[in-house]
């Protein structure tokens, strides 16, 4: 049975991904940054561990754990864990981009860093990192979230190159609009870290900002559900040789092509609509 861990899984796709492993007879520890949802995810079914992947400590006491119970070895791992830091760069106070890094970067590079050894020595593995279309192009008020994204499209492209005929494939999704609770969240980030009376954005963050954070609908055309990245997962666990990089929903098709193809400039006219 393939041994998968999972970062991220409270809800959305982390929960969605670790419901369909575990359907089709993975093994699954799925990892939540509290314990409420730790509790939750074992009344579940799930083997289930603490990982908050901004406190380093917790990573590696959860790896310790799942490897006392897999005899050394696990197959997958999907680095999911992450959120968005909503506001113009100029609002962005250093601490809160440091933040953002914690999470979305540093953190998986913590978890990636510890499992290559252990995929070494057991001759394969798979590591599956969580990107976004916004690690293909940027869009104004994300500069955060969308810096962080860019940052894993590098480290994960060069630790394929470095990988080479190790048998660890490395794969990135793109992922495009999901319906989950991410714009909740970053609304709350948004009003924790972002002082919108006094800047110079102030009218942009009340009127297409705030209504799209604050929104419970899909305001993004071609917003798909979970499952369509859970889907993808499941495609890269069973394939002898999954691809490097896989685009989720047509947004990102779309996107994606015009990055290829367009000048920066006729680019830009694009995305400052959006």
């Amino acid at each position: 049975m393939k041994t998968v861990l999972i970062t991220g899984c409270s809800s959305g796709i982390g929960l969605s991904t670790a419901l369909l492993l575990k359907e089709q007879g993975y093994r699954v520890f799925a990892t939540a940054r509290s314990e409420k949802d730790v509790l939750k995810l074992q009344n579940l079914g799930f083997e289930s561990f603490l990982i908050d992947v901004t406190k380093y400590e917790t990573i590696h006491q959860a790896l310790d754990e799942i490897l006392e119970l897999t005899n050394g070895t696990l197959d997958v791992v999907f680095n999911n864990a992450g959120f968005g830091q909503p506001g113009a760069v100029e609002d962005l106070k250093t601490e809160v981009l440091k933040n953002q890094f914690e999470t979305n970067v540093f953190g998986l590079h913590e978890l990636t860093q510890a499992v290559v050894p252990i995929m070494r020595k057991q001759g394969h593995g798979k590591i599956i990192q969580h990107s976004s279309v916004l690690g293909l192009i940027s869009l104004k008020y994300r500069g955060a979230y969308n810096a962080s994204k860019y940052a894993i499209e590098g480290l994960t492209d060069t630790l394929r190159l470095e990988l080479e005929d190790s048998n660890i494939f490395v794969s990135l999704l793109n992922t495009g609009p999901i319906t989950s609770n991410f714009r909740q969240n970053a609304l709350a980030m948004f009003k924790k870290n972002i002082d919108a009376s006094n800047s110079f954005h102030q009218d942009a963050y009340n009127q297409q900002l705030s209504e799209r954070l604050n929104s419970k609908e899909a305001t993004v055309p071609f917003t798909l559900e979970p499952i369509a990245v859970s889907n993808i997962v499941l495609k890269i666990i069973k394939s002898s040789r999954p691809r490097p990089r896989y685009y989720i929903t047509t947004a990102t098709h779309l996107l994606g092509f015009c990055k290829r193809i367009l000048p920066t400039r006729w680019l830009d006219l694009i995305l400052k609509r959006m």
